[in-house]
């Protein structure tokens, strides 16, 4: 589960960004009992959130955010900053020496209920700057650092022997030093990783290095940031998406009896699903039940666009309640009625788990202290004359008091942010 999360110069974000699922410390907690979940670490974490904005404001790119720090731990290559990843008002040039390409990311998670891990990376268009992993067992405690790694010098060399006119021809060669400082580790290994931080060339992580050669820190935050951490930002319909990546684990899911009472959220009288194992998000027979008691099937690519989406993130739900995973929804509830959308809210506070439901959104009835705190409400909204995007809760709204009613109006209002018409 994620307690913290924070970054800096990703997309149409340039300043710090900070995101929290950390419970209130304040007795208004007790107004919501099923919206959190006590660790044994002693945290108290929130279940879902909600973030509203408006279009192009730069929800899909806080998702993204996550995949692209994800994306650093599928290989072994030197993760670096991408042009196209970087905030467009800190490209001065197209040449990566002359613009700001600094990266950071900083995460806290709470894995098994009894161990929290803080992890931080900066990355810049060399590799590597700076890498930190640290560790505690109880919320109270101080964390103990389990490594530390950064860039002591380097030197970048253009191949291109005259100056290049554009991005596309350009090429660079670095040579790279590092400060390691690992705690807790054999000799034998110790001597391993620091001759890889300093063969003067960049260098994949030092996190999945430490999970290769079994520290079992690295190999509990490397498994859960790859397996357990699942954002989906919907570039297309969601349906074809799933359809198009056809993991063989979702179909495990699908056969689940469990998924059923899922997917009928949407409509009352499914009675069953026919999986297909081809096409299991096209193909697949939805069968409905009559109230004369017959029945009667279709093909779920011939059904409603809100049940075939419904189908696919039905999956996700399935993974956040039964399975413990940490789900980023981009616009979950795209086609969804509000009524479906708090009942899957609903849902999966009224469940007994360690997984978290965060989802965007252009819905603001969600906007309502009667199911969620204010902690669990965020808004993103985007500067008019920078485009830069920023994030923030409706919780650094004191004036904003739960007897208020209609959160929405404010929002509509342009009083809270958020909005196009600010």
């Amino acid at each position: 589960m994620i307690l913290n999360y924070k970054f800096e110069n990703f997309m149409s974000f340039r300043e710090n960004v900070e995101f929290s699922m950390l419970a209130p410390k304040s007795k208004v907690k007790n107004r919501f009992p099923n919206n959190y979940v006590t660790s044994k670490t002693g945290v108290d974490l929130l279940k879902t959130a909600v973030i509203v904005g408006e279009n192009a404001g730069g929800k899909s790119n806080f998702v993204r955010s996550l995949s692209y720090l994800q994306s650093f731990f599928a290989g072994t290559e030197s993760p670096q900053s991408y042009r196209n990843a970087i905030n467009t008002n800190k490209l001065q040039d197209f040449c990566p020496k002359k613009h700001d390409s600094l990266q950071s990311f900083n995460i806290e998670i709470c894995i098994n209920q009894n161990t929290l891990y803080l992890y931080h990376l900066v990355v810049d268009y060399v590799g590597i700057v700076k890498e930190t992993f640290h560790f505690k067992n109880h919320v109270k405690n101080k964390y103990k650092k389990i490594f530390s790694m950064e860039r002591s010098k380097y030197e970048v060399e253009c191949i291109e022997e005259n100056d290049c006119t554009n991005s596309r021809r350009c090429q660079t060669r670095s040579k790279v030093d590092y400060l390691l400082d690992i705690q807790e580790c054999e000799s034998e290994i110790k001597k391993f990783l620091e001759k890889a931080a300093n063969r003067e060339t960049t260098i994949g992580l030092m996190i999945t290095k430490l999970a290769m050669l079994g520290n079992e820190h690295a190999l509990a935050f490397t498994n859960w940031l790859k397996n357990d951490l699942c954002p989906e930002t919907n570039m297309i319909n969601y349906d074809l998406y799933k359809s198009m990546k056809n993991e063989e684990d979702d179909l495990r899911i699908l056969h689940d009896a469990r998924y059923l009472d899922i997917f009928q959220m949407i409509d009352s009288s499914i009675i069953a699903v026919q999986i297909d194992e081809e096409k299991p998000f096209s193909k697949t027979t939805v069968v409905r039940k009559k109230k004369n008691g017959g029945t009667f099937t279709r093909e779920l690519a011939q059904d409603s666009s809100g049940v075939r989406e419904f189908f696919a993130w039905a999956v996700q739900i399935f993974r956040v309640v039964y399975e413990n995973k940490t789900v980023f929804a981009d616009e979950m509830d795209r086609v969804l009625n509000p009524v479906l959308s708090d009942r899957v809210i609903s849902f999966i506070c009224g469940k007994k788990h360690y997984g978290q439901f965060i989802f965007t959104t252009h819905n603001v009835l969600h906007l309502d202290l009667k199911n969620y705190m204010k902690e669990q409400i965020y808004f993103i909204t985007k500067n008019t004359e920078t485009l830069d995007s920023e994030l923030y809760s409706l919780a650094d709204f004191p004036e904003i008091r739960y007897e208020t009613t209609k959160i929405y109006e404010f929002y509509m209002k342009g009083i809270l942010g958020g909005t196009a018409i600010e």
